[in-house]
């Protein structure tokens, strides 16, 4: 029994006749003849009484008729699917950013904007790194990134990158550290001595790599009091007095009070946000979001 066979018995069962299913299927009547009698012989069973002048369903064929029509249904989803996995229009897509991603006004837009494109797609979103994230496009776990890398960071050669935004590294101060009374941007020698609170080293978080660059330059290895997984807890932190840190003026809207923001006189405190994914992967879902992504930025 094939696929063939089940479109030849549905039409001629619609039909009630043979000619009429063959002018319908655009093929000659013999040949559909012929088929119907080899599935009918296959099953063990008469699907049709034939006269000369009519042709009807036997109990039998009704019943078949009705799984017959559930097949076919069943072959005709499997291809639109098929055909909307090729397109983009299907599957699901893996995308992780970092913490301060979500900040960014056009981050939520992306996301919205690509379901609302593509509502077949499922859009599966998680929290990584910079470092956890180039690891898990390396071992295929997920598909797309949202990366701050250090100013040092060149991507790997099976990683493709796209610039997204750009914002500023800033000093995050108490209020009430004499340095946040200054109106000129700091530099970075005047941070020598303070202690820091920074993401974890070993998360292979791209900004606390950034922070030992801008550190190394002024000469000194910044002096880590406390980490913390969280920016938010971070700010927090800083505005317990338990230190200062260096954070993307992005972390500004989070609005925590008792903490000052002063800028840093390096140009090296640009910090970048870049959206990451496998060089040679090339699946329409995510050339779908890359243009999205795009598209908003």
């Amino acid at each position: 029994m094939d696929f063939r066979q089940l479109r030849y018995f549905v039409a001629v069962a619609e039909e009630l006749s043979f000619s009429q299913a063959a002018r319908r299927l655009h093929v000659s009547q013999p040949p559909l003849s012929l088929q119907i009698k080899a599935l009918e012989e296959e099953l063990g069973s008469p699907l049709l009484t034939r006269t000369s002048r009519s042709v009807e369903l036997t109990q039998a064929g009704a019943l078949f008729l009705e799984q017959a029509r559930r097949a076919l249904a069943h072959l005709e989803r499997a291809g639109e699917v098929v055909r909307q996995s090729a397109l983009g229009e299907t599957g699901e897509i893996r995308v992780a950013f970092t913490a301060s991603v979500p900040m960014f006004e056009a981050f939520p837009r992306i996301v919205h904007a690509f379901r609302t494109d593509f509502p077949g797609v499922g859009v599966d979103l998680s929290h990584q790194s910079t470092g956890q994230q180039l690891r898990a496009l390396a071992a295929k776990d997920i598909d797309v990134g949202f990366l701050r890398p250090s100013i040092l960071f060149v991507a790997p050669p099976n990683i493709a990158t796209v610039p997204l935004w750009t914002d500023r590294l800033m000093a995050a101060l108490p209020q009430s550290h004499p340095l946040a009374r200054r109106s000129a941007p700091l530099s970075m020698t005047d941070l020598a001595d303070e202690s820091f609170i920074l993401f974890p080293r070993g998360l292979g978080c791209g900004l606390f790599d950034h922070v030992g660059v801008l550190a190394s330059r002024a000469g000194f290895a910044p002096q880590v009091g406390q980490e913390a997984r969280e920016g938010a807890t971070i700010i927090g932190l800083v505005a317990a007095g338990m230190g200062i840190s260096i954070l993307p003026d992005t972390y500004m809207k989070t609005g925590i009070p008792g903490v000052a923001y002063r800028e840093l006189d390096t140009p090296d405190a640009q910090s970048q946000v870049l959206l990451a994914y496998r060089s040679e992967d090339g699946s329409p879902l995510v050339q779908r979001f890359r243009e999205a992504a795009v598209a908003v930025r």
